[in-house]
């Protein structure tokens, strides 16, 4: 019974469909719930507390609709709450910092990382502390981006300085170094501006966490055997029509059933 249950999937906004994406690839026969958390976005200038409270409302939010299992789609969450989460609920919980971290060291050949994420995410060295559990000489460089997340989420395109702004960014971070994380969700949306700044090793967590998550199915017995393809619904608290736009045109198919939540 509880293989055929819910798997949870929530990010601050459109970013974690990134993360949906591969799942969905990987996992097709199971059901999954989305939660963008639009309403409250950005979650990178937030408080710590603050974002765990906003966490735990939508994990509890998810027990309440059946879920399996959590997946925090979001690399500001996972830093800010995993370890939280995971202490207040039994159901198994996972992030996607280790996957982005473990990807990174495996592929790099000088030792020397970049990171773009949020300010929130490059002040707590969140990845800085997992890369040096795996790979202590690794050297790692971290840049917040502030601006990023509210420019995706409201349309990447319609602003006319974004390749400036990335610039900027850009340069802050040694080009000497042969890869780079995208230690945001949403970046991969706008990987393809990325790529005229930085010609290394492009890493993008989501596919490494969406194998942790089938290997977490698998140990604990609760994979979805049907041969179905499972269902999927959303559910958004802030602009419908906006989430709908942007991750229908990220994602690449219509989405059909979407919900709106108070934030």
């Amino acid at each position: 019974m509880i293989n055929k249950y819910n798997i949870g999937v929530f990010d601050s906004g459109v970013g974690g469909t990134t993360v949906l994406k591969e799942i969905l690839e990987l996992l097709p026969n199971e059901n999954i719930l989305y939660y963008g958390d639009s309403g409250n976005s950005p979650y990178g200038e937030k408080k710590t507390e603050e974002i765990q409270q906003l966490c735990k409302k939508i994990v509890q939010f998810f027990i309440d609709h059946n879920c399996k299992t959590v997946v925090i789609a979001c690399n500001t969450a996972t830093a800010a709450a995993l370890q939280y989460l995971q202490h207040q609920f039994d159901i198994p919980i996972i992030g996607v910092i280790t996957a982005g971290a473990k990807t990174a060291i495996k592929i790099t050949k000088n030792n020397s990382i970049n990171i773009l994420s949020t300010s929130f995410t490059a002040l707590s060295k969140a990845y800085a502390k997992e890369i040096a559990k795996f790979a202590p000489d690794a050297k790692v460089f971290q840049e917040g981006c502030p601006e990023f997340c509210p420019m995706i989420e409201k349309g990447w395109e319609t602003y006319s300085n974004r390749q400036k702004i990335l610039k900027e960014h850009m340069q802050n971070l040694p080009s000497s170094s042969d890869t780079l994380i995208l230690g945001c969700t949403h970046y991969p949306i706008i990987k393809n501006d990325i790529e005229k700044f930085f010609k290394g090793n492009i890493v993008d967590p989501a596919k490494e966490t969406a194998i942790q998550l089938n290997d977490l199915l698998i140990s604990k017995n609760i994979k979805n055997s049907s041969s179905d393809t499972g269902n999927i619904v959303f559910f958004v608290s802030g602009d419908l029509n906006k989430f709908k736009t942007i991750a229908e045109k990220f994602l690449n198919f219509p989405i059909h059933s979407i919900h709106q939540v108070n934030k």
